[in-house]
């Protein structure tokens, strides 16, 4: 029997892992796993796979392909304690679909130096929120829910910068319903749908992109998105996505949400590195 290539395995382990940490802050936080899903891909990918030319939108289309599955599996969990506003989904999915298509388009004339600085600036833009969540919560008086041209704008926004970032919109998304008067919980639950909305366009499209460049992918891609990495990741948030989302019923999240604003500062100034 041959020996099985220890890189083979350390890397599978590390998109494990990976994906185990993505399927939890997907149920606790609603973000869809991106946020740990582009930084890890970009750390381990040009390890076993070479420094390829597409590596970034590779980590990008993968991480997009990786949330269906966690922000499926989140929403499924949610939906069982009748925690998703569905109404709330359908007003938005078509501006979201728009904005998707718009971050795509985009992505495909912007090379990794430029998706570098555009996600670690979006990173740094989001730690906010995480750091000082005191300053989100409602005022006595809150906000109704965007509508109209508000609604389309907002929107359109949000899936057109989550397709850059690939990731799943949440953070935004739950700031506007809890600013908006909305239980955490609820727009939690809520914001796992707007990320699995977000990723089918999105992972579709990464992948049509780069059907094209396949002299300058890393091995065992399809277009843009890496099968592999894709397969462990998911693997992973099929279980630990409904963990995540039982612990955000139970838990303050205070204290976790800063924690993990400091991580995605960290995850900035990681990515921005690459470019010295």
């Amino acid at each position: 029997m041959p020996a099985i290539d220890p890189d083979i395995i350390l890397m599978l382990c590390s998109l494990l892992g990976a994906g185990a940490i993505a399927g939890i802050t997907t149920g606790l936080f609603g973000v869809g796993g991106g946020f740990i899903i582009v930084p890890t891909l970009l750390a381990i990918l040009p390890v076993f796979t070479g420094d390829n030319e597409g590596l970034v939108h590779t980590a990008i289309g993968t991480s997009l392909a990786s949330i269906i599955v966690s922000s499926f599996r989140a929403v499924q969990t949610h939906r069982k304690n009748d925690l998703v506003d569905f109404s709330v989904l359908k007003a938005w999915a078509p501006w979201l679909l728009i904005g998707v298509a718009g971050g795509v388009v985009l992505a495909s004339y912007m090379d990794a130096t430029a998706l570098i600085v555009v996600f670690a600036v979006g990173v740094l833009v989001y730690s906010i929120y995480f750091i000082f969540p005191q300053y989100f919560e409602p005022k006595e008086v809150p906000w109704s829910l965007p509508q109209g041209f508000g609604l389309a704008g907002l929107a359109s926004a949000l899936g057109g910068f989550s397709a850059l970032l690939g990731i799943g919109g949440g953070t935004p998304f739950v700031v506007t319903m809890v600013i908006c008067g909305r239980r955490v919980h609820q727009a939690v639950a809520t914001a796992a749908g707007v990320g699995f909305i977000i990723a089918i366009p999105g992972a579709i499209g990464f992948l049509i992109l780069g059907l094209t460049q396949s002299a300058a992918l890393p091995w065992g891609s399809i277009g843009y998105i890496h099968i592999p990495a894709l397969l462990a990741i998911s693997f992973m948030t099929v279980f630990t996505s409904p963990w995540g989302a039982k612990i955000a019923q139970r838990l303050n999240e205070v204290h976790l949400k800063r924690a993990f604003g400091i991580y995605l500062i960290a995850v900035a100034i990681s990515m921005l590195s690459k470019l010295a």
